[in-house]
């Protein structure tokens, strides 16, 4: 695993509009290329949970007001009612963005939180990253096959109540920054996800049952010491078993890469100092 992490340079505002309007581009024109590819059938929920899971909607976190929290549920009111059902048939793609569209004020998207260069703003849209996370987890316990995911470049918050391993999320911003899932099987996929009372909730569903379960782990973790910082590395692995329970093989899903935007040895310090 390549463990060397450079900082990222910064960027006058116009070449990061420059590049935002060209990766765009880039994006819209794969979008036409891809059109007959991608899933847009919706259906009643199919008889088989094959992986569920769900995240809170509401966390306090330092120096961020509770009212954007709330703006995000709103937003992901919207964007759920774009994706919900979603059937994807073999061969076909799911696509985060070209399902849900561009986030804007006129269809109703507030201001939410976002990470811009590992520090919070606040941005139309924003909190939908939530969503992308959940999306992504369940999904790399199913035999779909991921084929676009963004890792987050920054490590923002520590591991305290942190119940995935680090890096399982994916983040996303509109249009270049998709998730995009092709059903490499031979059966039907769908998707369901609802935003509950205090959670969003999710799950991928299935004609038939699967004959065998996923459990995804973490290796090769390491936090480093750069000149600039701190970076933090690990590689996920997914875990094959049968309905025994017996391991039938390991292979390999990601690695990540992110600078840390808080001490490693913070919570060492504070304990030391008390």
């Amino acid at each position: 695993m390549e463990k060397q992490l450079t900082k990222p340079l910064q960027r006058s505002m116009l070449r990061a509009k420059a590049g935002m309007v060209y990766y765009g581009m880039k994006r819209r024109l794969l979008w036409v290329r891809m059109k007959k590819q991608f899933a847009h059938e919706f259906q009643n929920p199919l008889p088989y949970v094959i992986f569920k899971h769900q995240t809170p909607l509401l966390r306090e976190l330092k120096d961020v007001e509770m009212q954007y929290q709330y703006n995000k549920i709103i937003n992901l009111k919207l964007a759920v009612k774009k994706i919900n059902g979603i059937v994807i048939h073999p061969h076909e793609v799911f696509s985060y963005w070209q399902l849900i569209g561009k986030p804007t004020r006129r269809k109703g998207y507030v201001d939410g939180m976002i990470l811009d260069h590992g520090h919070f703003c606040y941005g139309i849209g924003g909190g939908l990253c939530q969503l992308s996370n959940l999306i992504f987890w369940m999904s790399i316990h199913t035999p779909l096959t991921i084929i676009e995911r963004h890792r987050h470049g920054y490590d923002v918050f520590p591991d305290a109540n942190r119940t995935q391993p680090f890096g399982s999320g994916a983040t996303c911003f509109y249009p270049h920054g998709d998730l995009m899932i092709r059903n490499d099987t031979d059966q039907d996929y769908q998707l369901n996800v609802e935003v509950g009372e205090t959670m969003l909730i999710g799950s991928w569903r299935a004609l038939a049952p699967l004959d065998v379960s996923y459990t995804i782990i973490e290796k090769n973790h390491e936090m480093k010491a750069e000149t600039w910082g701190y970076s933090r590395h690990n590689e996920l692995y997914r875990q094959v078993y049968d309905l025994d329970g017996q391991l039938l093989h390991e292979e390999f899903l990601l690695s990540n890469h992110a600078m840390m935007m808080y001490s490693p040895y913070l919570e060492y310090e504070k304990n030391a100092q008390s």
